[in-house]
């Protein structure tokens, strides 16, 4: 999964975080923490961000006979790059979030932040070596 992508995805996460306490908030959620049995309702975060690191955590394979230590240097090396990256982009929309909080400003949503954030992604701003 391209970079560019995996930011897009942590926005959508947050922005689904944003609507499922809304929901809660409203008493609009069930103990499931969907919207009912019809199945209207929001989709729970936990979901989401389960499919964003089912699609881009690597397989690993690992020797039947490796030691420990080469375990956790393979299960290292698989993951620490996507790791990283959705980190890194955790980081930013928090950053983006602080900043317009900390600035004071109360003519922009949160949601709305997170939509600004999603087309300068979409622009490239945020490409690697940009």
């Amino acid at each position: 999964m391209e970079r560019a992508e995996v930011l897009k995805r942590v926005i959508g996460i947050l922005t689904d975080a944003q609507d499922i306490r809304r929901a809660a908030e409203a008493g609009e959620l069930d103990e499931d923490g969907d919207g009912g049995e019809d199945g209207a309702g929001s989709t729970p975060t936990a979901g989401v961000a389960t499919l964003l690191l089912n699609e881009m955590l690597p397989s690993i394979r690992v020797p039947a006979d490796a030691s420990p230590q080469q375990v956790a240097a393979l299960v290292a090396e698989a993951l620490g790059p996507a790791l990283h990256t959705m980190v890194s982009g955790f980081s930013l929309a928090f950053t983006s979030l602080a900043m317009v909080h900390d600035g004071g400003r109360t003519d922009i949503s949160s949601i709305e932040v997170l939509q600004e954030l999603a087309l300068e992604i979409e622009a490239g701003t945020y490409d690697e070596g940009a």
